[in-house]
């Protein structure tokens, strides 16, 4: 049987990535205003876990898992899942390991949001017989990944932006072929 998401302990460290991402990619990618990603991290919500903003001037850095919540989270809101359903979800996958989430799917019923492993679970909730929908965590994961392959990322380390070539970058090409 598929298990309720709910608050609980401590999170697991997530392993070490080695590129960041600033706040108008992690917009790009995720398919957020930067207001909703400023609005999340003042809240709570969603915030960057390689680096925070400390006043003005510095920038907010996210990794490539606190992406895919983001766009975990625009889901939700976009099928009218409550903020408090949301953070309870966000908590969860705060919880779990990084690459237990490429497998996980989220179901809604609207009022709770489960986590199902297996399509056994998935099939269970839905003999319920009410209306639910899931997130496949999996295809998010894709579509963040395919997303950010065409977006430029920073070196944890270094701080070097990362600038990943991009078909549809019209002076990127003319660079290129001036080269």
């Amino acid at each position: 049987m598929p298990t309720a998401v709910q608050d609980g302990s401590e999170a697991e460290p997530e392993p070490h990535e080695n590129v960041g991402y600033r706040g108008p990619t992690a917009c790009a990618a995720a398919g957020i205003t930067y207001r909703q990603l400023d609005y999340w991290a003042r809240t709570g919500l969603v915030e960057p876990s390689v680096r925070s903003a400390h006043g003005s001037g510095t920038q907010r850095l996210y990794s490539f898992r606190d992406v895919v919540v983001l766009k975990i989270v625009k889901r939700f809101l976009d099928t009218g899942v409550s903020l408090q359903n949301i953070r309870t979800a966000v908590q969860h996958l705060r919880e779990r390991g990084f690459s237990d989430l490429e497998r996980m799917t989220l179901m809604s019923d609207g009022a709770t949001v489960y986590e199902c492993t297996s399509p056994d679970e998935v099939h269970a909730l839905l003999q319920g017989g009410q209306g639910i929908f899931g997130i496949a965590v999996g295809v998010v994961w894709r579509d963040v990944e395919s997303a950010l392959s065409q977006l430029h990322g920073e070196r944890i380390d270094t701080g070097e932006t990362l600038v990943r070539p991009n078909p549809a970058d019209e002076l990127a090409r003319r660079r290129n072929r001036a080269v």
